[in-house]
């Protein structure tokens, strides 16, 4: 079986076996307590900058995933993508993680490939994306046998229905799964050309506590359409077509809530005065 090379490791995080399995370590360590609730957690929010940045979040909370019973498939929805943009899926192969290759459940791939429209990528035939690519080894560590599926989709209203369709044939299929949409937030200043607010604390107090605060309060809800909305008015999320699809499928998986793992920007890991918002959200 092809399989889709890991482009990002050795740089955006690491690329031996042992330094991954390290790096996973020290991030637990953190400590980040779960979210306790009467209910299987059945997908999250991750933010997807290099590891140094927001690795700890995005491990913690696939970390907190492994609560959940039995899981077969990890949808993972990520891609930068504006509102006319077409939907990616990878429907075949394997794609590499310095832990081990993660094999595409083609089931669902196919299922979806035959209601909508989709670009196909293959193992040899794709657009580098770190979106999804880095979450890869959290959910081979966590999960070991899993399958995963890798989509790709845009911040519109039509993008929920992949959604729910996805939960649909699982359910057909026989299959658990669980979802991660991977997001991060605003991105202030000169790097993005963005900084309503100027620069130093007063701006990254604004992102923190009011612009990022506004979308990351609408996941909490629950509020897919919603935070699509948020996001184009505020650019307060650079995948909200992401998010806002992972939060459709969490709610068609019995979800009735997001449980906030933890939130910081890069600001608070390296202080620049370009700096990006990272939020951890789990639902159940």
């Amino acid at each position: 079986m092809a399989v889709r090379k890991a482009d990002f490791a050795g740089s955006w995080y690491p690329g031996r076996a042992d330094d991954c399995r390290q790096a996973i370590e020290e991030f637990c360590e953190r400590g980040l307590p779960c979210p306790s609730s009467d209910r299987d957690p059945v997908g999250g929010i991750v933010p997807h900058a290099g590891w140094f940045y927001s690795g700890s979040i995005a491990c913690n909370v696939v970390r907190c995933l492994r609560a959940r019973t039995k899981t077969d498939t990890v949808v993972v929805i990520g891609r930068h993508l504006h509102p006319g943009s077409g939907n990616y899926i990878m429907s075949e192969g394997m794609w590499a993680t310095p832990l081990g290759d993660l094999e595409i459940d083609r089931d669902l791939a196919d299922g979806l490939v035959g209601e909508f429209k989709f670009n196909l990528e293959s193992p040899t035939r794709y657009e580098p994306d770190n979106t999804i690519e880095l979450q890869l080894p959290f959910i081979k560590y966590f999960f070991p046998e899993v399958r995963v599926l890798p989509l790709g989709v845009p911040p519109a209203a039509d993008s929920l229905a992949i959604g729910t369709r996805v939960v649909e044939l699982a359910g057909s299929l026989g299959k658990n799964i669980i979802v991660l949409g991977s997001t991060d937030l605003t991105h202030y200043g000169y790097n993005y050309g963005y900084s309503p607010k100027g620069s130093g604390r007063k701006a990254v107090e604004w992102v923190k506590n009011e612009n990022d605060k506004k979308v990351v309060d609408l996941m909490l809800k629950m509020d897919a359409q919603g935070v699509i909305r948020e996001s184009l008015k505020s650019l307060n999320a650079c995948c909200s077509g992401a998010a806002a699809t992972a939060i459709e499928a969490a709610r068609r998986l019995g979800a009735t809530k997001g449980y906030k793992l933890d939130y910081y920007t890069s600001y608070d890991v390296r202080p620049d005065d370009s700096f990006v918002g990272y939020v951890g959200i789990v639902f159940s």
